[in-house]
């Protein structure tokens, strides 16, 4: 049959695999349909399954090349601690769990296609979603020529009904649990789970604690705050509480203070890349402490101008992430501007989490800019000219002053 782009045979394609009965039943459909040897390549982001499952279903099938990997350093090192030097949130208030790991498995796909010689990638995402568009601008920003299969939008398993008559009849095993329609579907990684659909779908309605995988309620968490440091180093974080960690350790070990204390919860409507908006329940305990204790090192480490600068590029690299560009060039622009800022970002936070609440009671850096001479209310010793503050007001004022005799006369401003 020929390619997803209509142009030659499919002979081996590279599939996204979770070994759940979704992707197990694009595997065979895959195998079925385009007669073509599929590869499986399942990552381990820090879901918290057990992954080798996926790899003996894959054997069940017949699979001779099969991929599961470790991947949990190199996301945390390379994906979310550069986002999180820019402080990124989209809309305001999404960490972008799900938008920083496509990438990191869109380019492990094409890494193993090419050395496995395939001549096609595979993705289950479906056509109304955000991934299927993050997972292809990745595919085609990193190998150019390859061709992508995305089954649900060229299949005619429309429902739940003909999936599972599909996965019968083609011997697939369903378990009990998944032959009843899911109350909402999770896609979790180490930096956050996200829940959506179904009984999510009713913005108006609250959602219930069972929908809640990474977090106690900030009602049940603990009636005394757990105070802890963070150690930074340009920009990126390396210690708790003293304790040197490698990236994936440390937001691992940020999670669970995040979960003891119910930190990190986000009902949000979003608006989607493809054009629709979107209801999720997203869990993010370590990415918001860290959040709140980058941003708290910052403070005293960046120059005001620098400082706003980023801050004011931040919504248009959020955006550039969550609608899948990260191998795009103004990202790679913008990052580099981010990470130049970081060099000074070094240096101790001191935080209390209760509740709900991730709260900076301290800060210090051996490239602090704060000067408490010159900040001080009692004598600064000739720090600081107050009479200079008179020149810099009527200057900055002279505009307005001008502006204000115009409105005087009658004109308009």
């Amino acid at each position: 049959m020929a390619g997803a782009d209509g142009n030659r045979r499919i002979k081996k394609v590279v599939l996204a695999y979770s070994g759940g009965l979704d992707t197990s039943v694009i595997l065979r459909w895959l195998q079925t349909t385009y007669g073509c040897e599929v590869v499986t390549f399942t990552a381990d982001l820090g879901q918290g399954e057990e992954l080798e499952p996926a790899r003996k279903k894959a054997e069940m099938f017949g699979v001779k090349e099969i991929f599961v990997e470790d991947l949990r350093e190199t996301f945390v090192k390379d994906f979310v601690f550069p986002m999180f030097r820019a402080n990124t949130l989209y809309e305001g208030q999404y960490l972008l769990g799900t938008s920083i790991a496509r990438p990191l498995i869109a380019q492990r796909q094409i890494e193993i296609a090419e050395q496995v010689g395939a001549d096609a990638v595979a993705h289950g995402a479906t056509g109304k979603g955000n991934d299927q568009v993050r997972f292809e601008l990745a595919y085609y920003a990193l190998k150019p020529d390859i061709q992508v299969i995305a089954p649900w939008r060229e299949w005619d398993l429309t429902s739940r009904t003909r999936l599972l008559a599909f996965a019968e009849e083609h011997q697939i095993p369903v378990t009990k649990d998944k032959r009843g329609e899911a109350p909402f579907s999770v896609d979790a990684n180490l930096l956050h789970s996200s829940s959506e659909g179904n009984i999510l779908e009713d913005p108006a309605i609250g959602a219930e604690e069972i929908v809640f995988q990474r977090t106690i309620a900030p009602e049940a968490a603990p009636d005394k705050a757990t105070e802890i440091t963070i150690d930074f180093v340009s920009g990126d974080p390396v210690a708790i509480n003293g304790e040197a960690m490698s990236p994936a350790t440390l937001l691992t070990k940020l999670n669970e203070l995040g979960r003891a204390n119910g930190i990190g919860r986000l009902d949000l409507v979003e608006n989607r890349f493809v054009g629709m908006k979107s209801r999720g329940i997203y869990e993010t305990p370590g990415g918001t402490i860290l959040l709140t204790a980058h941003r708290s090192i910052e403070s005293i480490t960046l120059d005001r101008e620098a400082m706003h600068l980023k801050d004011s590029l931040m919504p248009k690299y959020a955006e550039i992430i969550y609608n899948g560009f990260w191998f795009s060039p103004e990202r790679r622009m913008l990052q580099a501007l981010i990470d130049a800022s970081q060099h000074s970002v070094t240096g101790r936070v001191r935080l209390k989490l209760y509740k709900g609440n991730v709260i900076c009671v301290g800060r210090e850096s051996p490239n602090s800019l704060y000067d408490t001479r010159v900040v001080t209310f009692e004598d600064d010793e000739g720090a600081y000219n107050q009479q200079d503050a008179q020149g810099f007001i009527k200057l900055n004022a002279l505009r307005l002053r001008l502006g204000g005799q115009i409105g005087r006369r009658g004109g308009s401003l």
